[in-house]
């Protein structure tokens, strides 16, 4: 069974500022996720943090959580490698 995939409101907004076909990219990575997070290529559990994953897509890094008792994906932030693991 395929997880559902959530996004928090500032993950959507970040994906929305890149190039179309950065988007398309990323979008194709995401997909992959619903199919099993813990199975996909480029994605390990952050140090540091409980919940937190990411998921390695060229110069740029999708952090999420999974929930495996709802399965649930939430897409917690997007961009690029440089920017993407600073707090605000």
């Amino acid at each position: 069974m395929p997880y559902l995939v959530e996004f928090l409101r500032s993950a959507v907004r970040e994906l929305e500022s890149l190039p179309k076909s950065r988007q398309r990219q990323l979008a194709g990575q995401i997909d992959a996720l619903a199919e099993d997070p813990y199975q996909a290529a480029g994605v390990s559990k952050l140090e540091g943090e409980e919940k937190l994953y990411r998921k390695r897509v060229g110069d740029y890094r999708i952090l999420f959580e999974i929930d495996s008792t709802k399965k649930v994906v939430t897409i917690a932030k997007i961009g690029h490698r440089r920017d993407v693991y600073r707090r605000r």
